[in-house]
């Protein structure tokens, strides 16, 4: 027997923003509310085969570099079309050591919580 990763939490200054956010990223919806937490996640629900995502509130905002990231991949279209998109969500280019010659593009949420957006489209 196995365990299955089923839900993510991430601590943050703003969980109302940034569950807007990656709702708006990864076609997600709000599932839940418990005190202060936002659950969201595919209309399914929690327990499918995509992880729901927790946003925890805490009173101190990010101080430095994740240890743990996501990776995002565009479904319906190209890397550089899905850059454009996240962009004008709020999403904005950082820079954590990459040289330039990398296939994906680093970018941060409003909080500044680093992700990576990936070249291979997913299929839907």
């Amino acid at each position: 027997m196995s365990c299955r990763l089923s839900e993510l939490v991430l601590n943050c200054h703003d969980p109302e923003m940034l569950s807007r956010f990656w709702c708006e990223v990864l076609g997600y919806v709000e599932l839940g509310r418990d005190g202060g937490d936002i659950e969201i996640g595919p209309e399914s629900g929690f327990g499918g085969l995509a992880p729901t995502i927790v946003f925890a509130p805490v009173a101190e905002k990010k101080a430095a570099p994740l240890r743990l990231h996501l990776d995002v991949n565009p479904v319906d279209r190209d890397q550089d079309a899905e850059l454009d998109r996240l962009l004008a969500l709020g999403a904005c280019p950082t820079n954590v050591g990459q040289t330039g010659e990398e296939s994906w593009q680093v970018l941060a949420d409003p909080e500044g919580n680093e992700f990576c957006l990936l070249r291979h489209r997913l299929s839907n």
